[in-house]
């Protein structure tokens, strides 16, 4: 008899804990299968969103070789004007103080100007080529 009451208090035992692990279990599968079709969606987005990410990087790489070349180019020709400049001063401190004629005075910002331009081609000439790229 004792043996009957245990084996009905076992069962009983048994029948709750298959009930409480019952839904549990069901819980459990419908996460795994969640958790299935993410990686199953992410290994299908993962790859293009990669190769869009190395694309973007490469733009920004190419975008900041750009920007380098431009401040270079802008260095170079701010250098060139800056010497212009010193050239006209020069010479319209030659114009201003000779107090000449107007023919020396047209001779002396020719002058002035060749030497500009000389400036300008040289600096040009150092840098390469100045087409953007």
């Amino acid at each position: 008899m004792i043996v009957e009451v245990a084996a009905i208090l076992v069962a009983i035992a048994f029948a709750v804990l298959v009930g409480y692990l019952v839904p549990l279990l069901i819980q459990v599968r419908k996460t795994v299968a969640e958790a299935e079709t993410l990686v199953t969606k992410l290994n299908a987005d993962l790859p293009t969103l990669v190769t869009e990410l190395r694309a973007m990087s490469q733009n920004l790489n190419d975008l900041t070789e750009q920007a380098r070349g431009g401040v270079e180019h802008a260095a170079v020709l701010l250098h060139a004007v800056g010497e212009v400049g010193e050239s006209v001063n020069h010479m319209h401190s030659l114009v201003r103080g000779s107090g000449g004629t107007l023919l020396a005075n047209v001779a002396s910002v020719v002058a002035g100007l060749r030497a500009a331009k000389q400036v300008v081609t040289e600096r040009f000439k150092e840098g390469g080529h100045h087409n953007g790229g």
